[in-house]
């Protein structure tokens, strides 16, 4: 019998101590918890603080009776310190004070923190980082005491500061949005960027782009005076309270000091087996780097990605010789009535290929237009010029127009190593409702090769 401790009762611990027990019922697990919320969706927590999710509760995944009836012993409030590799111990500090846990085999699953910037009075009243359960009820607690209308603060418009905002919006509160870059969304081309800044205006909502918020001090009566400098000068605005999500960094501390190498953004370098060099010692999930697909090795912190590595690992650890297949980046968000999709990379993440990248954006219904219903969709697409490789993607769009679906043709396509053009060849769905004979995919890939054609008649590097 093999005994797996996995630190960690996130995406990819817990997808570790599944898979382990899913091949072997008799293997022993003990999972290690620095809180009291295991196997919960952080990516659901905008959702709960927006009232969409009704209890705090929907957002397990599996409740704690769940997993110890799956046979894992949950060790919930504990803090793992230090890892005694020679002897296979686990120093850990719980509610029972300091001891050590012997394994067989350690699996480090610690996760990301999220980063605090400089000038923010973390630990005050009405000031707020988003990322774990306890920020969550937090932020639901400090939302309940403020009427209606008051002013709130987003500094940050990734993923999170999106969903929040958006939720934020829909509670009645007069909410900020504050962007360093020039559009929201940062992970999608400013020219699609653009439509997604204007949807969060749409709604009501105030976008401050190209700002950086350089000191945040109190104003008096629990109201936080936030200071934001920008290429059109320094501005202020007096705030009720600030949710801070601004990214995150890997939490590498435990795995560092048992020997582990640390590479790309400080994350843990893992092989493609989830194997750490460090003997008995695996770790997955947003504390590793990532294997992609085109760029090698990458950190790109995703649950998809660390539910995968996680099973991976959970397998090898038992003797398997599972290989994580690698990351193509894909991700969705919605925000309001939009859907904002990416896969692959960008035009300017191409720089470390042997390629000559072309990108184009395409407008392209969602479904034949003379049915009811029918809606746009900004899609670019990038090649490689010279190839014809696809590279990546990005979609834009109403949300009935299944983004996610076609970003997945995309980000499938892109796994297999197809051309633009083999894009163009897939066999996909059709009926007036909800497509056209030529999908919106196939109709942005035949508007990069007339890109690329011409771009080849014209005699023009790219």
């Amino acid at each position: 019998m093999t005994h797996l401790v996995a630190v960690g009762g996130s995406d990819a611990g817990i997808a570790a101590a599944l898979r382990a027990r899913e091949l072997d019922p008799s293997t022993d697990v003990t999972v290690v918890l620095a809180d009291e919320f295991p196997n919960f969706s952080i990516c659901g927590i905008p959702y709960w603080v927006s009232g969409d999710v009704a209890t705090e509760a929907s957002l397990a995944h599996r409740t704690r009776a769940d997993l110890e009836a799956a046979g894992m012993t949950v060790r919930s409030s504990t803090w793992a310190s230090a890892v005694d590799v020679d002897r296979r111990l686990l120093t850990v500090t719980g509610p029972s004070g300091e001891e050590q846990i012997g394994y067989d085999e350690l699996l480090i699953g610690t996760g990301a923190e999220p980063v605090r910037p400089a000038g923010v009075p973390f630990g005050e009243p009405g000031i707020h980082l988003l990322h774990s359960m306890t920020d969550a009820e937090q932020v639901v607690a400090a939302l309940e005491l403020l009427p209606a209308g008051s002013r709130v603060a987003v500094v940050g418009a990734g993923y999170i500061g999106l969903e929040m905002t958006e939720g934020l919006v829909a509670r009645g509160f007069d909410t900020t949005l504050i962007q360093r870059g020039p559009e929201v969304l940062s992970t999608l081309d400013p020219e699609l960027g653009s439509l997604v800044t204007a949807e969060v205006r749409r709604h009501g909502a105030t976008v401050l782009t190209g700002a950086t918020v350089t000191e945040i001090t109190p104003a008096g009566g629990g109201q936080w005076s936030v200071a934001t400098t920008s290429t059109s000068g320094d501005a202020e605005g007096t705030f009720a309270l600030v949710v801070v999500c601004v990214g995150v960094r890997p939490v590498t501390d435990l795995a560092a000091a048992a020997g582990a190498q640390l590479g790309q953004a400080g994350a843990i370098v893992v092989d493609e087996q989830m194997r750490t060099g460090v003997p008995h010692v695996w770790a997955a999930g947003d504390c590793v780097v990532t294997h992609h697909r085109f760029l090698g090795t990458t950190w790109l912190p995703l649950g998809t990605t660390a539910h995968k590595q996680g099973r991976v690992a959970g397998e090898n650890l038992l003797g398997g010789s599972k290989v994580f297949a690698g990351s193509v980046g894909t991700q969705v968000v919605k925000v309001f009535d939009l859907v904002a999709a990416r896969t692959g990379l960008r035009h300017h993440e191409t720089a470390p290929l042997d390629a000559s990248p072309l990108t184009r954006v395409t407008v392209a219904d969602d479904h034949k237009r003379y049915y009811p219903g029918a809606v746009p969709l900004t899609i670019s697409v990038t090649g490689d010029h010279t190839s014809g490789r696809l590279l990546g993607a990005q979609i834009v769009g109403e949300r009935t127009a299944e983004i996610s679906k076609r970003i997945d043709t995309f980000a499938t396509a892109l796994h297999a190593g197809l051309s633009v053009d083999d894009v163009i060849d897939l066999d996909l769905s059709y009926t007036p409702p909800l497509g056209s004979p030529w999908d919106a995919v196939q109709v942005a890939a035949q508007g990069w090769e007339r890109a690329s054609a011409a771009a080849n008649q014209a005699g023009v590097g790219v």
